[in-house]
């Protein structure tokens, strides 16, 4: 089963040559370790949220946007064992880093939800929100339905993923992000359209169809749920 590593992390707004840079050349270990897919997006349409938006959750200043990326493995235990070997490749220890990794949030998660057509990726919509274990299944149905809808309208891949391996941090963490409460885990989703024009037109069909009003109860804090648009600067294979 394929297992997704997700990311958030506080850059400069004035570094992105710098970060893309060190992206890349961090990324290309991981696909040598066996991911495969490594893509790193730049924050283009990050809206200050009335609970929660990414900016708070790695503690943004106003000189810094952030970048929402992940990691694709063909399962868990090939990530395991991937990470273990990074602790020992001192080339790759070695690089500084051009962000605060104190404030960098990182997690594992399991896909729920994975569907996709052809296409290249230009754009992508990125989502972070609490879900309560008893409320999975209820989400999963939302989350297929919305799959189907955004393909509909012109995105390439909508993607939903269940948070398994979600650590505390010092500082920030995913479940701090989202204001957890008792019991509630972290989905880690997004959705990948061919270009900024197509997302924007696709949002606005999105929103008008009726099989997208949320239902009676919605099975998660719509609240606490944050989300914004990223400009894909890696994407390797």
């Amino acid at each position: 089963m394929a297992y997704i590593d997700g990311f958030i992390i506080p850059v400069g707004k004035s570094d992105q040559a710098r970060n893309t840079a060190f992206a890349e050349r961090m990324d290309k270990h991981f696909i040598d370790y066996g991911a495969t897919r490594v893509v790193e997006c730049w924050g283009d349409d990050v809206s200050v949220g009335k609970v929660t938006d990414f900016n708070r959750a790695v503690q943004a200043a106003e000189t810094e946007t952030v970048m929402f990326s992940w990691i694709e493995w063909p399962d868990k235990a090939t990530r395991d064992a991937a990470m273990k070997a990074m602790e020992s490749n001192e080339a790759m220890m070695a690089e500084p880093m051009p962000f605060d990794g104190k404030r960098m949030i990182f997690g594992g998660f399991e896909p729920m939800v994975d569907e996709t057509t052809a296409g290249t990726t230009g754009y992508v919509d990125g989502f972070i929100l609490p879900v309560t274990p008893a409320n999975r299944s209820a989400y999963l149905d939302m989350a297929q339905q919305a799959a189907g809808t955004f393909l509909k309208y012109g995105a390439l891949r909508s993607s939903e993923n269940w948070g398994e391996d979600v650590p505390e941090g010092k500082v920030t963490d995913f479940k701090r992000s989202v204001i957890a409460e008792g019991d509630e885990n972290v989905v880690f989703s997004w959705v990948e359209w061919p270009d900024k024009a197509t997302r924007d037109a696709g949002w606005e069909k999105v929103m008008a169809d009726p099989d997208m009003q949320p239902p009676s109860e919605m099975p998660f804090d719509g609240q606490r749920m944050f989300w914004g648009g990223f400009k894909p600067v890696v994407d390797l294979k």
